[in-house]
C-alpha cells in the first residue's frame, strides 16, 4: 500500500469520525479523479468549555445555550452543560430543548464552577453558549462576557497585563477523561519573559485551572501576549482581565496568526482604544492601519502604520479613534505579509466611571454565526465588510421564555462598519439569540455588544461572531477495495 493510499484512507476516516459518514473511491483506470465535489454535512458532536465566571460574592451570572436550526441533522440528539469535576454522572446545569430556541440558567456569588459540555446530533451544529456576569463593585466591576470556547491545542491572547492595578488569570478547562499538559509563554515589550513556572502545567481530567499571570513572572508589563500551547490533550482557554479602577472583562483568544486582520465593532462612544499586536514569525510585520467607518475606510491621523518586531508585543494608543461613530480596525500588510495576532482594549466612560472590554481580531462570519444572551435593550450588532459590499441576513430567535423568531436583511457597503438596528422577537420574554448569515457579496465580520448601566458606569462587553463551523466538507465517494491491492 503506497503513501498516497494511506493518506487518503486516514483523511476520509477522520472526516467520518466528525460527521458519521464517509466512503472511499479509487480513481478510474484512466487516472482521472472522478470523486464528486465535497458535500457540506452537519457536524455530529460539539464540545464547549465555560470558565469559572468570578470570585466576587457580588457576581450574578447568566448562561445561555443556543443551537441554530440546521438542515440535514435528523431528529435525534441531545446536549448538556455540567460543572467541571462533576464527572459523567453529574447533574446537568443546562440542557438545550429545541434547536432555534435558547435556554438559560443562572448562578450567584463567587463559587460558581467552570462548566463543560457536549452537544450531539441536531444540537451540535453551531452550538454556542454565552456566559455573562455582572459585578457591581470591586476589581473588575462591570459587565463581563465570554463565549464558551471549543477545546483546542493552541491559543494567542494579545492584550493581557501584569501591571499594577491589573489582575489577569488565564483559565484552562480540560473537558476530557485524561490529563492535559500545558505551557504558558509570556511576551512583553522586550520579548519573551523568562519563566519556568509556566512550563508543564497539568490540568486534571474534567477540571479547570485558573493561573494568575503575575505568579509566572516578576515583570510588571502593561501589555502582554499570552501563548497557551498544549503539549498533550486539549483545553478551553480564556483570559480574565480585572482592573482595580477601570472594570474588566474576558479576553477571548485571537484569530490564528495571519497577514491581514479585522477587529470588528469598536463602540462609537469609546473614549480610549489601545491596539496590541504580536508576530510569532521570524520576520518583522509592517501593517497598514485603517478604520472601517460608516462611510468608508479612513486612516487614523498619526497612526497610519504599525511596525511589529518578531517575538515582541507592540501596543499603540489610538485614543478616541471612532469619534462618535462605530468603527472596526482593518490591518493589512504594507508590503510582504507576516503572521500577526491582535486585539484592542476599549474603554468607555471617564474618570471613576470607566469600564473596559476587549475585542480580539476574529475570523469572518463565513457561512453562519450566532450570539446568545441578548436582551430586549442594550444590544448592538456591528457588521463589517472590509472589501466588497455584502448583504447579510440576521435572525432573532424566539426568547428563552417565549416569543416568535423574526429575520431582517441588511446591506453593508464596501469598506464600512454598520451598527444595525437588530430585530427583536415579537412577544419576547427572556433573552434571545442572533444568527448572522451572509447572503451575497464579500466577506463579513461581526461583533455583538451588550451594555448596562451601573450607578453611572457604562458597563459593557463585546463578543465577536466568527463562523460557527457547523458543517464539514465530506467528499462523496464509493468503496473499491481493489485500491488496497496496488
Amino acid at each position: 500500500m503506497n503513501r498516497t493510499t494511506l493518506s487518503l484512507i486516514a483523511g476520509v476516516g477522520a472526516l467520518a469520525a466528525v460527521t458519521g459518514f464517509a466512503t472511499l473511491s479509487a480513481p478510474e483506470a484512466t487516472g482521472t479523479d472522478t470523486a464528486k465535489a465535497a458535500a457540506q454535512l452537519p457536524v455530529e458532536r460539539t464540545s464547549l468549555a465555560c470558565p469559572a465566571p468570578s470570585t466576587s460574592d457580588l457576581a450574578e451570572t447568566t448562561y445561555t445555550s443556543f443551537t441554530p436550526v440546521t438542515e440535514g441533522t435528523g431528529s435525534e440528539g441531545k446536549g448538556e452543560l455540567k460543572s467541571a469535576g462533576g464527572g459523567k454522572a453529574g447533574k446537568p446545569v443546562l440542557e438545550p430543548k429545541e434547536p432555534g430556541s435558547p435556554v438559560s440558567g443562572e448562578s450567584s456569588g463567587g463559587e460558581a464552577p467552570a462548566l463543560m459540555g457536549t452537544a450531539e446530533g441536531r444540537f451540535a451544529p453551531g452550538w454556542t453558549v454565552q456566559e455573562t456576569t455582572e459585578v457591581t463593585a470591586g476589581a473588575g466591576r462591570g459587565l463581563l462576557g465570554v463565549n464558551c470556547s471549543a477545546p483546542d491545542t493552541e491559543f494567542w491572547f494579545p492584550g493581557a497585563s501584569t501591571s499594577d492595578g491589573r489582575t489577569d488569570y488565564v483559565h484552562l478547562t480540560n473537558p476530557d477523561d485524561s490529563a492535559a499538559v500545558v505551557d504558558i509563554e509570556l511576551y512583553g515589550k522586550d520579548g519573551a519573559l523568562e519563566s519556568t513556572v509556566g512550563e508543564g502545567i497539568t490540568v486534571a481530567p474534567q477540571s479547570s485551572e485558573p493561573v494568575l499571570l503575575s505568579t509566572l513572572t516578576d515583570a510588571k508589563e502593561t501589555d502582554l501576549t499570552v501563548h497557551v500551547n498544549v503539549r498533550s490533550g486539549r483545553v478551553g482557554a480564556a483570559v480574565q482581565a480585572l482592573d482595580d479602577e477601570a472594570g474588566g472583562d474576558w479576553l477571548a483568544a485571537a484569530a490564528e496568526p495571519a497577514g491581514s486582520l479585522v477587529v470588528p465593532g469598536i463602540p462609537k462612544d469609546a473614549t480610549a482604544v489601545r491596539l496590541v499586536a504580536f508576530t510569532p514569525g521570524d520576520a518583522d510585520a509592517d501593517l497598514k492601519v485603517r478604520l472601517a467607518s460608516p462611510t468608508g475606510l479612513i486612516t487614523p491621523a498619526g497612526h497610519e502604520t504599525l511596525h511589529v518586531k518578531p517575538g515582541v508585543t507592540t501596543a499603540v494608543d489610538l485614543g478616541d479613534v471612532t469619534r462618535g461613530e462605530p468603527g472596526s480596525l482593518v490591518l493589512t500588510p504594507t508590503d510582504q505579509a507576516a503572521p500577526v495576532v491582535a486585539a484592542v482594549q476599549v474603554v468607555r466612560g471617564k474618570g471613576d466611571s470607566q469600564e473596559t472590554a476587549f475585542i480580539p481580531a476574529t475570523r469572518a462570519v463565513g457561512t453562519r454565526a450566532s450570539s446568545a444572551g441578548n436582551t430586549e435593550k442594550g444590544v448592538t450588532l456591528s457588521l463589517v465588510a472590509p472589501g466588497e459590499a455584502a448583504q447579510v441576513k440576521v435572525t432573532a430567535s424566539a426568547g428563552t421564555e417565549g416569543g416568535t423568531a423574526v429575520s431582517k436583511t441588511y446591506s453593508v457597503k464596501a469598506g464600512t462598519t454598520q451598527d444595525v438596528e437588530v430585530p427583536v422577537p415579537s412577544g419576547l420574554k427572556g433573552t434571545y439569540a442572533l444568527t448572522v448569515e451572509p447572503v451575497s457579496g464579500g466577506p463579513v465580520y461581526a461583533s455583538r455588544t451588550l451594555t448596562a448601566s451601573q450607578d453611572g458606569v457604562p458597563a459593557f462587553t463585546v463578543q465577536t461572531l466568527p463562523d460557527d463551523r457547523g458543517t464539514v466538507a465530506v467528499p462523496e465517494a464509493e468503496q473499491d477495495l481493489s485500491v488496497l491491492q496496488k
